[in-house]
């Protein structure tokens, strides 16, 4: 339709539009008009592939509210005041949800004052944009009282070509990281016989030190659901996570303390 060098009248790109979507539109009934996101952002590719393929608008929605705030989490250093704003997101209106579905634990945690405490920290960029950049519960504290995204490096570490994928793991009372890692067989292979990849992707992924991960438990399976360690949307589940691999976390921080003693 792009290359067609006579444009079509709007019903006639309708029909054609039709045509070529029929397919995708029939598998939500044929009349879907608007797709509303929630609960995740998603990324531009998967926004536009909707938009396209279903013929529909697609907008992304964080919640609905009356009010919204940023409130600082004690030994982050974000700064609800700074510039740019950013802490953790709390929102309050007669909208919002009153507490969690049989679970009144998890309510206390997240409701307090009025004000529902989402776990997501943000900052406002200056055209008033709220953007995520980490949640509260992937950040971890470290032994020397220093918080740690995990998540972040995960992220950095998942692009190295040997690794397939990683878990990070912290404990608040040790001084070092562990990891379990999923390795990339072929990338693996491929090292293996040229005996020369450089490890300085791995070794100097961030400046700070406590960051750096001294201990690997490798892994043959990637994290799955069948031993429910992620969840639908392949989000890594850190409580069953840490279950699955106690015994083997336990034993690689004995061997890493009688290292440095």
């Amino acid at each position: 339709m792009r290359k067609s060098h006579k444009p079509f009248r709007n019903e006639r790109a309708a029909e054609m539009i039709s045509m070529l979507q029929w397919k995708v539109k029939a598998k939500f009934g044929g009349r879907l008009r608007l797709t509303i996101c929630g609960g995740a952002s998603l990324s531009t590719e998967v926004e536009e592939f909707l938009r396209v393929t279903c013929c529909a608008f697609a907008v992304q929605g964080y919640a609905v509210y009356n009010e919204l705030r940023l409130e600082e989490v004690l030994g982050m250093g974000h700064n609800p005041l700074g510039n740019p704003p950013c802490g953790e997101i709390s929102l309050r209106g007669k909208s919002l949800f009153s507490g969690y579905y049989r679970n009144p634990e998890l309510t206390r945690e997240s409701m307090k004052d009025g004000w529902f405490h989402t776990g997501d920290i943000e900052e406002i960029l200056p055209n008033g944009v709220v953007k995520i950049i980490d949640r509260k519960k992937n950040l971890i504290k470290h032994s020397q009282g220093e918080y740690i995204a995990v998540e972040y490096l995960e992220n950095v570490y998942n692009n190295t070509p040997v690794v397939d994928d990683i878990w990070v793991y912290g404990d608040s009372f040790k001084s070092m990281l562990v990891a379990v890692v999923v390795l990339h067989e072929e990338n693996t292979k491929g090292w293996a016989i040229l005996n020369g990849f450089p490890l300085s992707a791995l070794l100097f992924a961030t400046e700070n030190c406590i960051e750096h991960i001294k201990g690997v438990i490798l892994e043959s399976c990637p994290f799955d659901m069948e031993r429910d360690l992620v969840t639908a949307t392949l989000k890594k589940k850190r409580n069953k996570l840490v279950s699955h691999y106690q015994a083997e976390i336990d034993k690689l921080y004995r061997k890493l303390a009688e290292v440095r003693a």
